[in-house]
């Protein structure tokens, strides 16, 4: 059962006739400040999580040393 065009429209007519023209606006942004908080208050927990998971795996994992090749260069003199 999947929500399509013609669900979304009778759903904002409803709504139109239950909240009445002048609450619609107030409502709206009421829901939308919710889900920017829900949202953002999920997005913590999600990097709270993959910040655990990377500090686990930089202990189970060896250092790696990397090598450089320096070139010795003589200088003239004239």
């Amino acid at each position: 059962m999947a929500v399509g065009p013609t669900s979304m429209i009778v759903i904002a007519v409803v709504a139109l006739i239950i909240f009445g023209p002048k609450k619609l606006p107030q409502f709206g942004r009421a829901m939308g400040s919710t889900l920017r908080e829900f949202k953002d208050a999920t997005k913590g927990l999600a990097t709270d999580d993959d910040d655990d998971d990377d500090e686990r795996d930089k202990k189970q994992q060896p250092k790696k040393i990397e090598t450089v090749e320096v070139e010795k260069v003589e200088e003239t003199k004239v």
